[in-house]
Order: structure tokens, then C-alpha cells, then sequence
């Protein structure tokens, strides 16, 4: 039994990664914001589930996570780094908060729980980082969102390096149009984000927190033993083809 650390693991992409290495028999520390969905969570496997309300910026946040994993558990073998934040503005209308707050959460909490949690693992652990399909692309209006997944790709590409003598293998996952509770009002009454998103996608259904999941636990799984250093996009082909297409499917 694996001991897994998730955070943002209270709803959305990291609720569904964390049912879906609780079904595998795995343990979870899962950190949130919300001690209250924190609880719905533990009670799906009361005996197997540790909860932290917490902010991630907060600088104890990484040791605590961690230090539960251990004290409940004893080990620690896999951090997905989920939590984060979007609904950016161009940079040229983004002002020093907005830089500070994409850039504390998206990028310095992550690297930080990295630092904490490679500090307790040993061969065979893996992290998987959540990053996204703007982080490969300029996108009009993407700003500070698209600068932070872009650093969180090349943390996962250092950390690869770094780490993989050791035995421990870093990936990342960069999800595209997902519904999630953050992105459905958009998907589903913002014209202009579905003619940028959702015409532009070539697979005919919008992504689901599910397809997330299977990627990060694959990536922390034994089947992704030789890989490292990779981010894995999981699109519906928006990366590759991002063209218009229309109600029959057809470009």
C-alpha cells in the first residue's frame, strides 16, 4: 500500500485522482481549503484517509502535509501537486497581486511541497505535477496562468534530473478543457470560452476530472517505470490540432 499526498484534493481533478488511488487500496493525505469536503472524503475510506485544511501558500504547509503522511502512515510514495488557481488576466492588465498570487500558488507552493516531500521519499516514489496545456503555448489572454504552468513543466524536468539517480521518478500531467465546479459556469454559458476551447478541441466531449486521474495515477504507477522528466497532455487533441470544427465533427 502506497502512501499518497494530493493537494487541492477536496473537489474537482484532485477529488477524482484521490477515489481513484483510494480504489487501488492506497492511503491519502489529502490537503484543501475546505475542512468540510475534506470530511466527505475521508468518509469513502475512513481508515485509509488523513485530512489537512490548509492554505499552501502558507509556509508551514509542506511540513505539516508531510509530516502527517509520515506520522499516520510511516512513509510517503507519491506527491500529486494538484492545487492551484486560475481565471488569469492579460499581463498588461494584471497588476502585482495578480502576478504574486498566480506565482506564490502556482509555482513557489508547488516547489516547496517538491522540496518537503523529496526530503521523505525514498526509491520508487514518484510526484506528479498538475500542469496545462498553456503552459506549451502562448494563448491570448493567458498571462501569469500560462507563465506558471510553463515553470511547472521545467520544475518537472529539473526535478527529473535531479532526482533520478535516487530512484524517484518526477512527471507532470497537463489537462485541457475539463469540467470541473471552477470551469463549468464558462463551459457552459461563456461563448466566447467555448469558441476558444470547446470548438477547438477535436474529440467530441469535454474532459472530465476522471481522465485527469487515470493519467496521474498511471504516471505513479509501476506501469510508468521508466518514465520521467515527461508531461503527459491529456487534451482531447486541442494542443495538436486546434482548429475549428464543425456540429458533424469535421474540421
Amino acid at each position: 500500500m502506497k502512501t499518497v499526498l494530493i493537494t487541492g484534493a477536496a473537489q474537482g481533478i484532485g477529488r477524482a485522482t484521490a477515489e481513484r488511488f483510494l480504489a487501488s487500496g492506497h492511503a491519502l493525505v489529502a490537503t484543501d481549503m475546505s475542512a468540510k469536503l475534506l470530511e466527505e472524503l475521508k468518509s469513502v475510506a475512513p481508515d485509509r484517509v488523513a485530512t489537512l485544511a490548509q492554505d499552501i501558500k502558507a509556509d508551514p504547509a509542506p511540513d505539516a502535509a508531510v509530516d502527517l503522511a509520515l506520522k499516520t502512515f510511516g512513509r510517503l510514495d507519491v506527491l500529486v501537486n494538484n492545487a492551484g488557481v486560475g481565471e488569469p488576466r492579460p499581463i498588461h492588465e494584471s497588476d502585482d497581486s495578480d502576478i504574486d498570487r498566480f506565482l506564490d500558488i502556482n509555482v513557489r507552493a508547488q516547489i516547496r511541497f517538491c522540496r518537503a516531500a523529496l526530503a521523505a521519499m525514498t526509491s520508487g516514489a514518484a510526484i506528479v505535477n498538475i500542469a496545462s496545456i498553456f503552459g506549451f503555448r502562448g494563448s491570448a489572454g493567458a498571462g501569469v496562468y500560462a507563465v506558471s504552468k510553463a515553470a511547472m513543466i521545467g520544475l518537472t524536468r529539473q526535478l527529473a534530473a535531479d532526482h533520478g539517480p535516487a530512484g524517484i521518478r518526477v512527471n507532470a500531467v497537463a489537462p485541457g478543457l475539463i469540467r470541473t465546479p471552477l470551469t463549468a459556469d464558462r463551459i457552459d454559458n461563456d461563448a466566447a470560452f467555448r469558441r476558444q476551447m470547446v470548438d477547438t478541441t477535436p474529440f467530441p466531449r469535454i474532459g472530465t476530472p476522471q481522465d485527469i486521474a487515470a493519467a496521474v495515477c498511471f504516471l505513479a504507477s509501476e506501469d510508468a517505470g521508466f518514465i520521467s522528466g515527461h508531461t503527459l497532455v491529456v487534451d482531447g487533441g486541442w494542443l495538436v490540432a486546434n482548429g475549428r470544427r464543425d456540429a458533424s465533427g469535421a474540421p
